[in-house]
């Protein structure tokens, strides 16, 4: 962004945050009031979202942690009949020689 442009911008939030500022110095207790209820209002609304997302995200983390220990168990179980497997052929082979020496 120019540098033009930053300082309009600036500009522009600083002049809106004056009015707001202005407005609210000048508002009856009431129009004060709604103000002070719509920003604790505000306030509650996002630690109650903030709260939903961390608890998401912790059964999401839960969720995940399961499925990787479910993924290490089943590797272990394949190289468990892999290397059963690879016995098995072992001694057949084994087999297999000991017949043709014996022949």
């Amino acid at each position: 962004m120019k540098t033009k442009t930053k300082l309009l911008t600036l500009l522009g939030i600083s002049s809106l945050g004056a009015l707001a500022f202005w407005r609210y110095k000048k508002a009856t207790p009431e129009e004060k009031q709604k103000v002070n209820d719509l920003l604790h209002n505000a306030k509650d609304n996002l630690t109650k979202y903030g709260n939903e997302l961390k608890s998401k995200a912790e059964d999401l983390k839960d969720k995940a942690e399961d499925l990787k220990d479910k993924a290490e168990e089943k590797i272990s179980d394949l190289k468990d009949k892999a290397e059963a497997k690879v016995d098995e052929v072992k001694e057949m082979i084994e087999e297999k020689i000991e017949n043709i020496q014996k022949a």
